[in-house]
């Protein structure tokens, strides 16, 4: 079976269907995490500095994740001036408290130079990670964060745009869609409420 069949078939097993509707945290012990975590999935990501980030190492810090792509003009720059409105509403003692975290869809342009590159252009937080699945293993993360997405004939990616919250463990607390750089309350309230747990 080859790797992006089995990481589809981690997906399913977990209970999450294929979609159709940084941090210095010890790597996960699969064992420990939780049935719905999407940290099960054992794929190793570059950040934008170059540094290989093992995604379970996600685990112990909530999480607001997006997919995007740095070629995109249109809704990836709303997709990061909303996650910026979001991280802005939070009151000062949760700010840094929520890790965000950038996906790209299109490895192969968006090298880790370039993502650095797109946040900068974006002024967004230093600690933001903007992370780089292998092409093989895009499709696999997209399923479990229910992104869509398809490559258009002139290189653009037509795709969901969507904030979703991971709690500490992975497991998904709300999702957002972005339709502008105004934040969604409900999504505010989610935050705060996971940040808000021991």
């Amino acid at each position: 079976m080859n790797k992006p069949a089995a990481l589809l078939l981690l997906g399913l097993a977990l209970g999450i269907a294929p979609a159709t509707h940084a941090s210095d945290a010890p790597a996960a012990d699969p064992a420990a995490l939780p049935g719905q975590s999407l940290y099960h999935l054992p794929i190793a990501l570059t950040d934008q500095h170059g540094q290989t980030v093992e995604w379970a190492s996600l685990r112990g810090r909530p999480q607001l994740v997006s997919m995007f792509y740095g070629n995109c003009h249109l809704m990836c720059p709303l997709i990061l001036e909303n996650a910026k409105a979001v991280q802005k509403q939070l009151p000062a003692e949760q700010h840094k408290q929520l890790q965000v975290t950038m996906l790209t869809l299109d490895p192969v342009r968006d090298t880790p130079a370039a993502l650095a590159e797109v946040a900068q252009r974006h002024r967004v937080p230093d600690e933001w990670l903007f992370l780089r699945p292998a092409e093989d293993e895009v499709r696999a993360i997209a399923n479990l964060l229910e992104v869509r997405y398809r490559f258009r004939e002139d290189g653009s990616i037509n795709h969901t745009s969507v904030l979703v919250l991971l709690d500490a463990e992975g497991r998904v607390r709300a999702r957002s869609e972005v339709e502008g750089i105004a934040p969604d309350p409900k999504l505010v309230a989610s935050i705060q409420a996971v940040l808000s747990e021991p």
